[in-house]
């Protein structure tokens, strides 16, 4: 039972599948941290919120803005402790 197939043919599709993954993860790799830090940006947003919600009861309050959102977002709880302590020392 021939398929028609030659293994040079075989070979060269392998290659090829093999060239294409190497291209798509050239480019998915980026997007998926692009992914990543928007996804830490908002929840770098929705830590800010509740950073305001649970603040206004002892007086503390932070703008919710790009940058602060970034920073939280990037740092996590150590970028918290850097807006809130910028912000006493700023204000």
């Amino acid at each position: 039972m021939d398929l028609g197939l030659e293994l040079n043919t075989i070979i060269a599709y392998g290659f090829g599948i093999f060239i294409l993954y190497i291209i798509g993860s050239f480019f998915f790799k980026p997007l998926r941290v692009v992914f990543k830090v928007l996804l830490n940006i908002l929840i770098g947003i929705v830590v800010l919120i509740i950073l305001n919600l649970v603040g206004k009861h002892v007086g503390i309050s932070v703008a919710v803005n790009l940058y602060n959102a970034v920073l939280v977002g990037i740092l996590g709880v150590p970028g918290i402790i850097l807006v809130l302590i910028l912000q006493f020392i700023l204000a």
